[in-house]
């Protein structure tokens, strides 16, 4: 795992379930398989997320699993955030990871590409290759748009892009 994460991600990302099925959208009746194995993986997240009544996300995909889209939510200095987000799965994934787009803020830091896409380029985006096709969509939240908004959300509260009204 990546050395700048912190001990509590590290540990949660040991209890998030590895997949096996390499297999994307195109892949018909194994994607079936690796869709049971995502949704797996993704409850085991949200169950150890509000069990610590740390919870941070809702998330739902259309019936195919080839779109998801939430609700996110970060608290800074005891004001909640919150954002709507969105995501497909690529053709080629597993081997590509999802680019998780938050609309809203599109435009409003460097940090982002057009449409809203965060950037994951530098931390997760490797580290989704390196462990591909282990990593699924419970990974994508917990390692890419997790520590995303950690760094970028006070940012932007605290130089003045967004406020508890935006």
């Amino acid at each position: 795992m990546a050395e700048g994460w912190d001990s509590g991600t590290k540990e949660t990302v040991r209890k998030i379930p590895l997949l096996t099925v390499n297999a994307g959208p195109r892949d018909k009746d194994q994607w079936t398989k690796r869709l049971r194995e995502e949704l797996q993986a993704l409850i085991k997240y949200i169950q150890i997320k509000k069990s610590t009544d740390s919870d941070w996300f809702t998330i739902t995909s259309n019936k195919e699993g080839t779109h998801w889209s939430g609700k996110c939510w970060y608290i800074h200095e005891l004001i909640k955030y919150e954002f709507d987000f969105e995501f497909d799965i690529p053709a080629t994934y597993p081997t590509t990871a999802p680019e998780i787009k938050i609309p809203s803020l599109d435009g409003k830091t460097a940090k982002m590409y057009r449409g809203g896409a965060i950037c994951l380029t530098v931390h997760f985006k490797p580290l989704w290759a390196k462990n591909s096709p282990h990593f699924g969509v419970g990974h994508a939240m917990c390692l890419g748009l997790a520590p995303w908004m950690a760094a970028e959300i006070p940012h932007l509260v605290d130089s003045g892009v967004i406020s508890s009204a935006s």
